[in-house]
C-alpha cells in the first residue's frame, strides 16, 4: 500500500496491503479473524464500502451506516464546545504531533473521519497538574454530516477526567486519539444521548504508557445507530488499563461496541466489563471483545466479560468474548460472556417480602446497571443516567 496522502510519515511504513475488489471477486477469500493482524489505512479507498462479510462489520447494519463511508462535503454536522479553555491547545492539521502518534484506522469510518478532519482538537493536561473538575467536551449535532479527530493528551504525571457529551441528531463518524503518558491517571467518558434518527460510528484508541492509568467508559443511550469501538494499548511495563460500558437499547435501536485490549508491556493490568439492557422490538446490541496479550507482557492480569439483560421479546444481544495469549508467564487471564432475562431466583426473593412484581423487576435492573454507574465517579452524571435508566424502564411497564 502506498503511503496514504496527508497522513503522518511514521504512519506509512505500518499500513497493510488491501484490495477489496479481490476479497469480494474471491470466492475463496477468508477475511482476518486475528484482532492484531487487521489491516490499517489513512485512505478510505484502501478499505471500500463493506459488504457485510468482514468479521468486523457481519453484525453491523451497513446500510444505515452507508453516509458515513464518504469524507462528509461541508463538515458542518456538529458543533463542539469545551468546559476549560485552558487545556485547549491549537488545533491539529494532517502531520502535526501528536495527532497519529499512535492512532491508526482499521476500517473505512475511521479513515473517512481522519480525512474529513482537516483540524483535530487537542485537549492537553500539562505535566503533573491534577485537575479537580472534569473536562466537559460538548459535541451537538444540528441534523447534517461530519468528520471529527479529537486528541487527548495526558502529560506526565497528570490526573484528569474528559466526558464526552453527545447530543442533537447527526450522521458523524469520529475518532478519538489517547495518549496517556508515563504516570498519567486519566479517565474518559463518551456519552451518547443522540435523538432516535442519529448516526455516529467512533473509533476510540489510546495508548498507556509506563506506570501510567486509564479508564475508558462508553455509555450509549440515545441514536438509531451508534458504534463506538475503543481500543487500549498498554505499552509500558506496569500499565493499568479499565474499560467499561453501559448501553440500553430502544426498539430499532442497534447499539454496539468492538473492544480490543492490548497487553504489550510486562505486569500490566486489564478489566472489561460492558453490561447492557435491552427492550422492544428488533433492539439489538453488538458486543465484541478481543484481548491480546502479547509475547513481552510477562505478568499481565487480564479480564473481560459482558452480561446482557433482555426485557422484552424481539430484542437481541450478540455477544462474542476473544482471548489470544502469546505468553505462559501470566497471573491470570480469563473471559466470560451471559445473556439472559431476569433472574426469577431474584423476583421470587424480592416478592417473597412483599415488593409487586414491577418493582422487582424495577430493582433488578437497576441493581444490574448501577454497577457501572458508579465506576464513573461524577456523582452529577452518574444521577443524570440514573434518571435515564429509571425513564427508560417505565417505557417498558407503560
Amino acid at each position: 500500500m502506498t503511503a496514504p496522502t496527508q497522513a503522518p510519515a511514521q504512519a506509512s511504513q505500518t499500513n497493510a496491503h488491501i484490495d477489496p475488489a479481490a476479497q469480494v471477486a474471491d470466492a475463496g477469500f477468508v477475511p482476518v479473524q486475528t484482532r492484531s493482524e487487521r489491516p490499517v489505512s489513512f485512505d478510505p479507498d484502501d478499505f471500500g464500502a463493506p459488504t457485510g462479510r468482514e468479521v468486523n462489520w457481519k453484525h453491523t447494519p451497513i446500510a444505515q451506516l452507508k453516509p458515513l463511508f464518504e469524507v462528509a462535503g461541508t463538515n458542518d454536522g456538529v458543533s463542539c464546545t469545551v468546559s476549560d479553555s485552558t487545556v485547549v491547545r491549537p488545533a491539529l492539521a494532517h502531520g502535526a504531533a501528536p495527532r497519529g502518534e499512535f492512532f491508526r484506522p482499521e476500517d473505512v469510518v475511521s479513515a473517512v473521519a481522519w480525512q474529513g478532519a482537516d483540524e483535530a482538537l487537542h485537549i492537553s493536561i500539562p505535566d503533573d497538574e491534577e485537575l479537580a473538575e472534569p473536562v466537559v467536551v460538548r459535541i451537538d449535532g444540528n441534523g447534517g454530516r461530519a468528520d471529527g479527530h479529537l486528541v487527548i493528551e495526558a502529560g506526565r504525571h497528570s490526573a484528569a477526567t474528559v466526558v464526552l457529551r453527545h447530543a442533537g441528531t447527526a450522521q458523524y463518524a469520529q475518532n478519538v486519539e489517547i495518549i496517556v503518558r508515563d504516570g498519567a491517571q486519566l479517565t474518559v467518558v463518551s456519552v451518547q444521548q443522540w435523538q432516535d434518527d442519529a448516526i455516529h460510528a467512533a473509533a476510540h484508541q489510546a495508548r498507556v504508557d509506563r506506570d501510567a492509568k486509564l479508564t475508558h467508559i462508553v455509555v450509549s443511550f440515545g441514536g438509531g445507530v451508534v458504534r463506538v469501538n475503543p481500543t487500549l494499548e498498554l505499552a509500558g511495563a506496569g500499565s493499568e488499563g479499565r474499560m467499561y460500558g453501559l448501553s440500553y437499547a430502544d426498539a430499532g435501536q442497534h447499539l454496539e461496541s468492538q473492544v480490543y485490549l492490548h497487553h504489550k508491556g510486562a505486569h500490566t493490568v486489564g478489566d472489561v466489563l460492558y453490561k447492557g439492557a435491552l427492550q422492544g422490538a428488533s433492539a439489538h446490541s453488538v458486543w465484541i471483545g478481543d484481548v491480546l496479550i502479547g509475547p513481552g507482557a510477562t505478568g499481565t492480569d487480564s479480564y473481560e466479560a459482558n452480561r446482557n439483560l433482555v426485557l422484552t421479546e424481539g430484542a437481541r444481544a450478540d455477544s462474542i468474548p476473544n482471548l489470544e495469549i502469546q505468553t505462559g508467564d501470566i497471573v491470570g487471564a480469563g473471559h466470560a460472556s451471559a445473556t439472559g432475562r431476569f433472574d426469577d431466583e431474584q423476583l421470587f426473593y424480592l416478592q417473597a417480602r412483599g415488593i409487586s412484581e414491577d418493582e422487582a423487576r424495577r430493582l433488578v435492573v437497576l441493581g444490574f446497571l448501577t454497577d457501572i454507574v458508579q465506576r464513573i465517579g461524577i456523582p452529577s452524571l452518574q444521577e443524570e443516567l440514573l434518571i435515564a435508566i429509571e425513564a427508560e424502564l417505565a417505557q417498558v411497564d407503560a
